[in-house]
């Protein structure tokens, strides 16, 4: 697992933008930052799944939850 700050870090080593990990995920730019920023805590929900696929949280994705 990784911090938020490592998660930013790391997609900045490769020049990946929020905007682009979001749209390649299928996830609104805004939560994904809401997750990264801590302002979501990825508790349930759309969060959780991408506090998951970032590998800032250790968790199960039952299924593919989407808004």
């Amino acid at each position: 697992m990784n911090t938020p700050q490592q998660v930013l870090k790391a997609m900045r080593r490769r020049g990946e933008t929020i905007t682009d990990w979001a749209k390649k995920n299928g996830f609104p730019r805004q939560q994904v930052a809401n997750v990264l920023y801590g302002r979501a805590k990825g508790h349930w929900g759309a969060s959780h799944v991408i506090a998951v696929k970032l590998g800032i949280k250790d968790g199960v994705i039952a299924n593919e939850y989407r808004d």
